[in-house]
């Protein structure tokens, strides 16, 4: 390959030091986890919220509003980045999320709040899109596996604190602090960023399906606020919901109709034709249905209902993430080491269809011990079921499609939270009032404020309080009841679910993330590519020994495997402006200049390397040389890939790959390595 064509390809982590690639992770990571820690923050606060502002009736939309708009910008910022670059995509997002968070903080009303959540959405939706992104961008292939490990540990590690840092706030602080907070840790990783992330884009203009992304968008929201309006702002039968009934189901045949038609569809259609797709999908619908939906509203049963602070309240609902979390430990290495998988989500969804029907049986008398118990057996539903639907779609997606296919199924999980949200909502906003007004005319002088906030409810004394606190426990026990059918239909689907044999990398995407399940994971990119990289990172980390000297000798090339590493550093540096100094290796790589000289002394012996003056320029055996190792590599990579088609845009993926994975230097740069260089 010559190195114009290697030029079209080069790396921007390759212009940077360690140091700056440590501190962009950083500030890349802590960026998406201010976006995975709103998804579930505000759960514990928003019991506080509504006595504070108002509008019980529309409390499942500070959640709703914040799914809807980060999911339609996941589909949107991918394609922002190709087009302007991936930095200026990143900033306009920690821009827009800062915004969105101080808005938050500073409304004085349920409107304001749930239309500021929106536009923090659409910031996090771009965080986490972007930084994964980015992640490609400046991680080496070879070092991604961890990292990616490290961003499913943060997202679960949201999901556990989300909840409690909420509570801890609405205690201590304000419930806006909730939302502040956000703000100078942004500000953090906005500086950061600005000065540290490189420029990258896409080679490629971008095509985008804007129209198949309104349409969605249009489809979801109007759906969602038929689930949110019908039987509570208006009547079922009324002209306003039967309208906005028929204008999204419309808007979702001609979302289907574009997308039949559409140059890069956002969901290809071809997708649903696969069996195995369509089961995955349904699957994941459901299990972010039942997850958002009973994050969201068990605070308000232990708050409301039992009394609770709102820290006490995230922490009583920590059986729910721990069972989530163990059981998609325990599916992820199962499933990793065996290569089954189809009992999993069939029993998860049974488990499902148990925790619910159990919470829907908690009252004021429920002990802590059953409470726990309840959460716990959802957790363990949706921790065996979470992981799958990826999994799987990874082993049976051709490799053009693997992209679409995976970020189609994140997609309909995320859908399937915000309708959740929006049903549990509809269903509470439906039973709660009637059941309150009951109990107001039984208790007359009890002033209607009062019983709306929790503090108000629980300063009542003993015997005044008990209707109300009867009246919240039956429209929370028809909220719960009424999801129980939603799990019967995931256990009817996953029925469905054929047994496939799991490719080796999907294997490996299971057990490199089994610590907190692929469920976890960041928003899945639509390209190809990318998501393949991503699986090589995980199949690069379950590597016992490098195989890089292994590949030297096979390569034939007779170098030691310190002449190969530098062989490799100025070819990389000689992309640029056509050759390299020691100085700039050494800038990179944190080791002395000095210690590269015997060997850049012994390569330009050899013939491989010309030097004038300091500058390091490829002979025609030095570009033959690097030829044949990333050859050595392309086949080693091959052999990890037989279960994948060979088609042609696999096989430059694969090519591409090769060329970053021969750069053996992390290895050689450290220790005893170095000191062979």
């Amino acid at each position: 390959m010559a190195v114009a064509e290697q030029a079209e390809r080069h790396d921007p982590a390759q212009g940077l030091t360690r140091r700056s690639r440590t501190l962009v992770v950083v500030a890349i990571m802590l960026g998406m986890l201010l976006a995975a820690l709103d998804q579930t923050i505000v759960a514990t606060a928003l019991p506080t919220i509504v006595g504070d502002v108002g509008g019980g009736n529309h409390l499942s939309w500070v959640v709703t509003s914040y799914l809807l708009a980060e999911t339609i910008m996941t589909a949107l910022i991918g394609k922002f980045g190709d087009l302007f670059g991936r930095k200026k995509a990143f900033l306009a997002s920690v821009v827009l999320f800062m915004a969105g968070s101080f808005l938050c903080g500073w409304t004085d009303t349920m409107t304001g709040l749930i239309l500021f959540r929106a536009v923090q959405g659409l910031g996090a939706g771009g965080l986490m899109v972007t930084a994964s992104a980015v992640i490609a961008d400046v991680v080496p292939l070879r070092e991604r596996g961890k990292y990616q490990g490290a961003m499913g540990a943060m997202f679960g590690v949201a999901t556990v604190a989300g909840p409690l840092l909420g509570g801890l706030f609405v205690d201590h602080l304000s419930w806006r602090w909730a939302f502040y907070v956000n703000v100078p840790l942004g500000l953090v990783v906005l500086g950061v960023a600005a000065v540290a992330l490189p420029s990258a884009r896409g080679a490629v203009k971008p095509v985008i399906d804007y129209a198949g992304i309104l349409l969605i968008a249009l489809a979801a929201t109007g759906l969602t606020l038929v689930t949110s309006w019908g039987g509570t702002e208006y009547p079922w039968g009324s002209p306003t919901i039967l309208w906005m009934a028929a204008g999204s189901l419309v808007a979702l045949a001609a979302f289907v109709l574009v997308e039949l038609r559409a140059a890069e569809p956002m969901l290809p259609m071809r997708l649903f034709r696969s069996r195995v797709f369509t089961v995955a999908g349904v699957l994941s619908f459901i299990v972010g249905f039942a997850m958002l939906g009973g994050i969201t509203f068990l605070p308000t049963y232990l708050q409301y209902v039992q009394g609770a602070s709102a820290t006490e309240s995230g922490l009583r609902m920590l059986p729910l993430i721990l069972g989530l979390l163990v059981s998609s430990i325990a599916t992820g290495n199962v499933i990793s080491k065996t290569g089954h998988y189809r009992y999993f989500p069939i029993g998860g969804s049974a488990l499902i269809v148990a925790g619910l029907y159990l919470l829907s049986r908690l009252d004021a008398d429920t002990s802590f011990a059953e409470a726990s118990a309840s959460m716990l057996v959802l957790g363990l539903g949706i921790g065996c079921t979470m992981q799958v639907p990826i999994i799987v779609v990874q082993s049976t997606s051709a490799y053009a499609d693997l992209g679409v296919a995976t970020s189609g199924v994140s997609f309909l999980r995320t859908m399937g939270s915000s309708f959740g949200v929006a049903v549990f909502g509809t269903v509470y906003a439906g039973e709660l009032p009637d059941r309150l007004a009951a109990a107001l005319a039984a208790s007359p002088g009890v002033d209607p404020r009062a019983v709306s906030t929790v503090k108000g409810l629980h300063a009542l004394p003993a015997e005044v309080k008990a209707p109300f606190v009867d009246a919240y426990v039956g429209a929370l026990h028809t909220v719960f009841l009424y999801a129980v059918p939603v799990g019967v239909v995931a256990f009817a689907v996953a029925l469905f679910l054929p047994e496939v044999r799991l490719r080796d990398t999907a294997r490996a995407s299971a057990e490199g993330n089994s610590g907190v399940g692929e469920g976890f994971s960041p928003p899945a990119s639509t390209d190809s590519r990318q998501e393949l990289e991503k699986l090589v990172g995980q199949v690069w980390s379950r590597q016992k020994t490098n195989p890089g000297p292994e590949l030297v000798a096979r390569s034939g090339v007779p170098l030691t495997e310190a002449q190969a590493w530098l062989i490799v550093r100025i070819y990389r540096h000689a992309v640029d402006d056509g050759n390299a100094t020691l100085l700039e290796i050494s800038a990179e790589t944190g080791v002395p200049a000095g210690i590269f000289e015997p060997t850049a002394r012994q390569l330009v012996d050899l013939g491989y390397v010309a030097e004038s003056q300091g500058h390091h320029t490829f002979t025609r055996l030095g570009a033959d040389t690097f030829g044949r190792l990333v050859g050595a590599w392309r086949l080693w990579l091959l052999e990890q890939l037989t279960d994948w088609d060979t088609e042609r845009d696999f096989t430059e993926a694969v090519d591409r790959m090769a060329e970053q994975l021969v750069d053996n230097g992390r290895e050689l740069t450290t220790g005893r390595h170095a000191a062979k260089v």
